[in-house]
């Protein structure tokens, strides 16, 4: 990434949302793009574009100038990192797009940075088709130099890109954005069913309540589109991945001192979805939960 250089991007992960990241990448791209991922499948994400596969982190590493990693979680980024910088040739930058947490950003960045490495934290918001579009919203942790760097890389898969603040600081606003999402999806279907149970039709009452104050991102996607017609996929953000996050903020929050009573709520919620029928589903079914837990509704009085 010298001087005015078109830098080769790598990138590693191809999955729900690595895969439509990497192929705007590959798509917007001046340069080369090189990906990885274990799975074979998952390269028809670059399927029509100029990216190619590599057989390896390795080789990825050989050829790549800044990396981008979009994986589970902290120890897989540990772990990639630590491949793609044991070689003689290393590349000078690492931007994570995974959620991790906080001391997992920070120690890896002060890893790398005896490598001669930067890192950056830049995970992603909003959902799989705002990957495809190119339009997720993007906080990113790293000092100014680098931000600026990496900024012009991060718009080909984002229409907003924020500056959190210092390394791990794009995972404390991540984690901060999910526990608000889980917990207002988890007011929203106890809602949700004390109004039916009073004699509100669900459907109208989102309607109504997205035309006042309480309207949210929250009652427009996750409750119209799964908690309105109680559809739970397969295959999409699960309670075990919602549990993963709440830990991480519950992690934060005790090492900050903070009390976090609401989000120690939606773990037992949400803990309670995966082991009741919906492991491995998409975790608004926690209203499933609710609906359950409240019992049948009361006879009417004469």
């Amino acid at each position: 990434m010298a001087g005015n250089s078109t830098p080769v991007i790598g990138f590693i992960g191809l999955g729900v949302m690595g895969g439509p990241m990497c192929r705007n990448m590959a798509l917007k791209h001046a340069g080369e793009v090189v990906a990885f991922d274990m799975n074979d499948a998952a390269f028809a994400a670059l399927a029509d574009t100029k990216g190619h596969r590599a057989q390896s982190v390795a080789a990825v590493a050989a050829l790549a100038d800044v990396v981008f990693l979009s994986l589970p979680g902290g120890p897989q980024v540990e772990q990639v990192c630590t491949a793609l910088t044991s070689g003689t040739r290393k590349p000078a930058v690492i931007v994570d797009l995974s959620t991790t947490t906080v001391a997992s950003a920070r120690n890896i960045a002060e890893v790398l940075k005896a490598k001669g490495v930067e890192f950056a934290d830049a995970p992603v918001a909003r959902t799989r088709e705002a990957a495809q579009r190119g339009e997720l919203s993007i906080m990113v942790g790293a000092d100014d130099a680098l931000f600026a760097r990496v900024e012009p890389l991060l718009r080909y898969i984002g229409s907003d890109v924020t500056h959190c603040g210092r390394v791990g600081c794009g995972q404390v606003v991540k984690l901060i954005n999910n526990a608000l999402v889980f917990e207002n999806t988890m007011a929203l279907a106890e809602m949700m069913v004390l109004g039916e149970r009073a004699g509100v039709q669900p459907a109208v009452l989102l309607d109504a309540v997205s035309k006042g104050s309480g309207d949210s991102f929250v009652l427009r996607n996750h409750g119209r589109k799964a908690m309105l017609p109680r559809e739970f996929p397969d295959k999409s953000f699960s309670p075990e991945y919602v549990l993963k996050d709440i830990s991480y903020v519950l992690e934060l929050a005790e090492q900050t001192g903070v009390g976090t009573h609401v989000t120690q709520l939606a773990k037992r919620y949400y803990a309670s979805t995966a082991q009741n029928g919906f492991s491995g589903r998409y975790f608004p079914a926690v209203i499933e939960v609710i609906y359950k837990n409240i019992g049948p509704a009361p006879a009417d009085k004469a």
